[in-house]
């Protein structure tokens, strides 16, 4: 799996995963602090349509208005759950963007999964 950015999330995805993180931006900021704060790497936010078994849910669309679900889970775990193969972890740990300036989300649509790195906005 390609842990870059990539095109093909533009169009389908791209417009509604860009509203709905400009909504929950700061909540995923400080997420992410505060899994980095103990000691936990790579934070990863899940955007879903639907509830998926994995992660630990942050927001749901009724609570932030938004379409998105959203789960925060870090990547030992998406090892664990064979989200990412162990052997691709070193690839993943190199693509992962500097979390304080990136938030690395794994958006998931039916079958559709795809990490994306998406910068927080500027205060």
């Amino acid at each position: 799996m390609d842990y870059a950015n990539d095109p093909e999330l533009s169009g389908k995805y791209l417009g509604t995963i860009t509203k709905d993180f400009a909504i929950v931006a700061d909540t995923l900021k400080e997420a992410s602090y505060q899994i980095r704060r103990n000691s936990i790497k790579y934070p990863i936010f899940i955007f879903s349509r639907v509830p998926v078994p994995f992660g630990s849910m942050l927001l749901t669309p009724d609570e932030a208005a938004t379409e998105w679900y959203v789960l925060a889970s870090y990547l030992d775990i998406f090892v664990q759950q064979g989200l990412v193969a162990e052997d691709s972890e070193a690839a993943f740990q190199a693509a992962y963007k500097d979390p304080d300036e990136f938030c690395c989300l794994f958006v998931v649509d039916g079958e559709f999964t795809k990490f994306v790195f998406v910068p927080y906005p500027e205060d």
